[in-house]
C-alpha cells in the first residue's frame, strides 16, 4: 500500500506538472499505443468477453481507477511529444507559457529500482526532452540502517520576453518580435550519509549549480529614434553567466538526553554578468544607437561553521541551541563602456563617453555571527498549552575598498582615478514568544509577539563621481564623505483562532500589527540637504522612516450536503509609510505613502456524481496606494499624478470526469482581468493592464495494466492593453504521452 500511495502521489505530481504547460503531441505514439492495447487485451476486456464463462470483470477502487489495479508497479518510463503554435508575439507567449514555440519531445519521466543486494535498493530517475532544454538524471544507492550515495544533474531553461516599453503619445513601441531570451539554470550534486543505528550520523553533500544565458532588464535605454528621445522604452538585455560549488559535512551524534550537532561549509564560485542598453545619443548622431556595456565581475569563496543542540530537559520542557559563524571573502571588477556596438574596449576618442567608468577593481570581506536559544514549554498535563520564547543575536560587518577610471565629455578628464571605500557593522537582538492553546472545545487559539531592537554604522567615502556639464563648480555630484548611525526597532504582534461549531464547520480568524523605524544620525554629510541643491540629496536626506501594517483575515469553510465544500476568504490589510527629511529641507514629516487593500476570494468544490467533479474559485483584489502628490497636489493642481490602483480578478474552474474504469477527462479555464489606469491625456498610464484566458483539456486513458495514454489541447489568449496589442499573442498546445508500467 506505501508504494501504491508513493505512485499515486507521483502520477498526481505529473498531473499538475501537466497543468503547468509541459506537454506534448506525437501520433506515432498514439498509434503505438493502441497496437499495444490490441496485443494485450485480455478475453474479459476485448469483444469475446461475453462468450467467456470464466471471464471477471476485476472491480476497480476509486483509488485504482487510475493507477490500473490491484498491483502495483514502481518502475516506469514515459515517452511524449507535442507542439507550441504561437500567433502574435512569439517573445511573450514564450515567457507566460514557459514553453519553446514548435516541436518538442522526449523521455517525460523516467524512474527504474531494484534490489541489488540484501537491504540494498538501486534507483534511477531520468527526463530528457532537447528541445526544452529540460534534462534530468538521478542515481542512487541505499542500503538500510547503514547508508545511501546519490547523484543528480538537473538543467531547466527559463523564457523571458526581453520587450521594451510603448510610449501612447506617438504608438512607439519596442517589441522584441524573435524568440525569448532563455535563461538555463542547474545543479549537479552528490551526495553520502552514513546512518548506522548508534554510531554518529555523518552526511556530505556537494553541489555545483549555475546560470547561462540571457533576460530582460529593468533599466531601459533611451529610444533609438527622436520620436520620444525623452522616454525610456529601448529594452535593454542582461547576460548572465555564474556559477558556484559547494561542499558541506554534517555530523550528529546523540549523547545521553541531548543531540549534539557539528557542521563545516565551503563555497567558491563567480559571478560574471553584463547589463547591455540600447540608448539614444542625442548628443551625437540622433539617428544612430548607441550602446552601452556595463559589465560586472566577482570571484568570491565563503566558509562557515555551524553547531547545534537538543534536548529534553524535563518531559515537558525542550531546549535547543544554535550557532553558525560565516566568512566572505570576494574580488570584483567592472565598466561602463560606451561604444557603436555591445562589449567594445574603452576608447576616449567616442564622441560621447558621458560619466562611464573601466578598470574597477577592488574587494570585500564580510563577518557574520548568529546565535539561536529555543525553548519549547508544556506546562499542563494534558499538553493543550505550549509556549516557546526563542531568542536571536545576529552580529554583522563587512568592508569594501575599490578603485576605478572614469570616462567623460567635459569634467572630469578621461582617466581620472578615483578611490573608494565603504564599511558597516551591526547587531541585532530579536525576541519571539509562541503561545497555543487548545483547552476549550472546538477551539484553537494561538499568539505570537515578535521584536527585534538593531543598530549600525555605516561609512562611505569616494564614489564614482563626475561634475555636471555646466554646473557651477562644487554644486555637481561631489565624491561621498558620509558617515551615519542608525537604530532600528522592529515589532509585531499576532492572534489567530480556529472554531468547530459543527463537524461540517470551521471559521478562522486572524490578525496582526507590524511596525518597523528606523533612526538615523547623520554625522557625517558633505552633500547639500536644502531645498536649493543642484544636484543630489543623497546620502543623507532621511533621518526617519516608519512603516506600520494593520491585518486581519477570515475564512469559512463550510461541507454541505451532497458532497459540497464552500472555502470563503476575506483580507482587510491597511499599512503606511513615515518620512521625516533633514531640517535642512525645510519639509517637516509626512506620511509619505497609504496602501489600503481588500482581497476577497470563494472557491467551491462539487462532486454530484461518482463519476464528476467540478472546482471553481475567484479571487478579487481591491488594492489603492495614496501619497502626498496624489492626495493633495492632484485635488488642486494636476490631475497627472494619480493614486495608483492595483485592481483586479481572477477566475479558476475545472472539471473533472470518470468516463469508466479507464478514462478520465479533465477541463480548466483561468482567467485574469486586466488592472490599467489609461491617464494619457493628463500624465502616466498605470498598470499592467492585461487580460488573459487559458483553456485546457486533459484525456487519461488506461490502455491496459501497463500503459497509460494522455492526450491534451492548451489555449491561451493574450491582450496587452498598455501597449496598444503590440505583444498580444494566442498560444495553442498539443501534447501526448504514452507511459509504460512495469
Amino acid at each position: 500500500m506505501k508504494k501504491t500511495a508513493r505512485k499515486l502521489e507521483h502520477l498526481a505530481a505529473l498531473r499538475r506538472q501537466a497543468r503547468l504547460g509541459r506537454y506534448w503531441v506525437g501520433v506515432t505514439l498514439l498509434a503505438a499505443g493502441v497496437s499495444a492495447h490490441a496485443a494485450d487485451t485480455t478475453p474479459a476486456e476485448g469483444k469475446d468477453a461475453k462468450n467467456t464463462k470464466d471471464a471477471k470483470v476485476e472491480k476497480l477502487t476509486p483509488a485504482q481507477q487510475y493507477e490500473g489495479g490491484s498491483e502495483s508497479y514502481p518502475n516506469w518510463i514515459e515517452f511524449g511529444g507535442g507542439d507550441v503554435l504561437n500567433g502574435g508575439n512569439h517573445a511573450q507567449a514564450q515567457q507566460v507559457t514557459g514553453l519553446n514555440t514548435g516541436g518538442f519531445g522526449g523521455i517525460v519521466d523516467g524512474h527504474y529500482q531494484t534490489e541489488i543486494a540484501k537491504k540494498t535498493m538501486l534507483t534511477v530517475d531520468g527526463r530528457y526532452l532537447p528541445q526544452n532544454h529540460d534534462y534530468k538524471f538521478g542515481l542512487g544507492v541505499e542500503k538500510e540502517d547503514l547508508g545511501f550515495i546519490r547523484f543528480s544533474y538537473e538543467n531547466f531553461r527559463l523564457y523571458d520576453a526581453g520587450s521594451g516599453g510603448y510610449s501612447p503619445v506617438d504608438g512607439l513601441a519596442f517589441p522584441n518580435n524573435g524568440d525569448a531570451l532563455a535563461l538555463d539554470r542547474g545543479k549537479i550534486t552528490l551526495e553520502a550519509a552514513y546512518n548506522k543505528e548508534g554510531k554518529p550520523k555523518v552526511s556530505f553533500k556537494y553541489a555545483h549549480t549555475y546560470r547561462d544565458g540571457e533576460e530582460g532588464s529593468t533599466i531601459w535605454g533611451l529610444p533609438a529614434t527622436p520620436t520620444a528621445n525623452t522616454l525610456r522604452l529601448s529594452p535593454s538585455i542582461e547576460a548572465i553567466n555564474d556559477k558556484s560549488d559547494t561542499f558541506q559535512i554534517d555530523a550528529s551524534k546523540q549523547i545521553k538526553k541531548t543531540n549534539v550537532g557539528l557542521g563545516v561549509r565551503y563555497e567558491v564560485g563567480q559571478i560574471n554578468n553584463s547589463d547591455l542598453l540600447t540608448s539614444f545619443p542625442s548628443l551625437v548622431n540622433p539617428l544612430q544607437s548607441q550602446k552601452i556595456t556595463d559589465q560586472q565581475g566577482t570571484s568570491y569563496d565563503m566558509e562557515s561553521v555551524h553547531a547545534f543542540t537538543e534536548t529534553w530537559l524535563k518531559d515537558n520542557l525542550f531546549l535547543s541551541t544554535g550557532f553558525m559563524f560565516e566568512n566572505l571573502d570576494d574580488t570584483f571588477s567592472g565598466s561602463r563602456i560606451y561604444g557603436d556596438d555591445f562589449d567594445v574596449a574603452y576608447s576616449p576618442n567616442y564622441p560621447a563617453n558621458y560619466y562611464g567608468y573601466y578598470s574597477l577593481n577592488g574587494g570585500a570581506h564580510q563577518n557574520e555571527y548568529i546565535v539561536n536559544v529555543n525553548l519549547l514549554s508544556l506546562p499542563t498535563k494534558k499538553s493543550n498549552f505550549t509556549i516557546a520564547p526563542s531568542l536571536r543575536v545576529q552580529k554583522e560587518d563587512w568592508n569594501a575598498n575599490s578603485t576605478e577610471l572614469v570616462t567623460g565629455d567635459t569634467l572630469p578628464a578621461d582617466g581620472q582615478g578615483f578611490n573608494n571605500h565603504s564599511g558597516y557593522d551591526s547587531i541585532d537582538v530579536r525576541e519571539r514568544l509562541e503561545t497555543r492553546y487548545s483547552g476549550v472545545t472546538n477551539w484553537l487559539y494561538s499568539a505570537t509577539a515578535d521584536w527585534t531592537e538593531g543598530q549600525g554604522s555605516l561609512n562611505e567615502n569616494g564614489g564614482v563621481t563626475a561634475l555636471l556639464p555646466g554646473a557651477p563648480d562644487g554644486q555637481g555630484p561631489q565624491p561621498v564623505q558620509f558617515n551615519t548611525n542608525d537604530k532600528r526597532f522592529f515589532q509585531k504582534y499576532a492572534l489567530n483562532a480556529r472554531w468547530y461549531p459543527t463537524r461540517t464547520v470551521s471559521l478562522d480568524f486572524g490578525t496582526y500589527y507590524k511596525d518597523n523605524r528606523y533612526d538615523y544620525d547623520n554625522t557625517a554629510d558633505n552633500t547639500p540637504n536644502n531645498a536649493g541643491a543642484y544636484f543630489s540629496l543623497y546620502p543623507g536626506f532621511l533621518v526617519y522612516q516608519g512603516f506600520q501594517t494593520w491585518d486581519g483575515s477570515t475564512r469559512l469553510t463550510l461541507h454541505l450536503p451532497g458532497n459540497v465544500m464552500l472555502v470563503s476568504r476575506y483580507e482587510y490589510q491597511l499599512s503606511t509609510i513615515d518620512t521625516r527629511p533633514d531640517t535642512a529641507t525645510g519639509l517637516g514629516e509626512a506620511q509619505s505613502s497609504k496602501m489600503k487593500s481588500h482581497i476577497l476570494g470563494q472557491n467551491i468544490s462539487w462532486s454530484p456524481l461518482a463519476w464528476l467533479s467540478l472546482q471553481g474559485g475567484a479571487n478579487y483584489v481591491l488594492s489603492e496606494t495614496k501619497t502626498p502628490a496624489s492626495d493633495t497636489v492632484a485635488d488642486i493642481t494636476t490631475q497627472a499624478i494619480l493614486n495608483s490602483q492595483n485592481n483586479y480578478w481572477t477566475l479558476n474552474a475545472n472539471a473533472c470526469l470518470i468516463l469508466d474504469d479507464k478514462t478520465d477527462l479533465n477541463l480548466g479555464y483561468y482567467y485574469r482581468a486586466a488592472d490599467g489606469q489609461n491617464n494619457l491625456v493628463a500624465g502616466l498610464p498605470l498598470g499592467t493592464d492585461v487580460e488573459q484566458h487559458s483553456l485546457s483539456a486533459t484525456l487519461s486513458r488506461r490502455i491496459t495494466k501497463h500503459l497509460r495514454w494522455n492526450l491534451k489541447y492548451a489555449f491561451t489568449h493574450y491582450d496587452d492593453f498598455a501597449s496598444a496589442g503590440a505583444y498580444n499573442f494566442n498560444a495553442q498546445m498539443i501534447y501526448t504521452s504514452l507511459q509504460y508500467r512495469f
